[in-house]
């Protein structure tokens, strides 16, 4: 699994320097910099509103005496998203963005939820309740 993660990190940088240089070359280097700038600017505003619209949903489903499954996965998924976007490129930038969008982010939350699903029925993910 690290070997894996490692390759893909290692391929991602070089696919998003490759970008980089090719972008430099046809537009302008500032047209580079300045579109890393505001995807990171854009992206730490969409985030915010994201996490605290799902926040506030949890928090409604918790006063209500449910647990919000759907905004838990939905806030892990804006977190990742968030992190990716502050990693400087267009690529990852993009998957960033598709994570903190409601519906490009729905069909990625059901696959993650069907992978913790079979993890909990392998026996391979636990989940503990405390009894108040």
């Amino acid at each position: 699994m690290f070997r894996i993660l490692f390759v893909l990190i290692v391929v991602v940088s070089a696919i998003e320097i490759a970008l980089f240089v090719w972008l430099g070359n046809v537009l302008n280097i500032w047209f580079v910099l300045i579109g890393i700038i505001l995807t990171g600017i854009f992206g730490a505003l969409l985030a915010k509103q994201q996490g605290l619209s799902t926040l506030n949903r949890a928090r409604f489903e918790m006063a209500g005496g449910r647990v919000p499954r759907e905004e838990i996965f939905d806030g892990i998924l804006i977190l990742v998203g968030a992190i990716v976007l502050f990693t400087p490129g267009f690529l990852t930038d993009l998957f960033g963005f598709l994570l903190l969008l409601p519906p490009t982010r729905r069909p990625v939350k059901k696959y993650v939820q069907g992978i913790v699903l079979a993890m909990v029925k392998k026996g391979t993910f636990t989940v503990i309740r405390r009894k108040p």
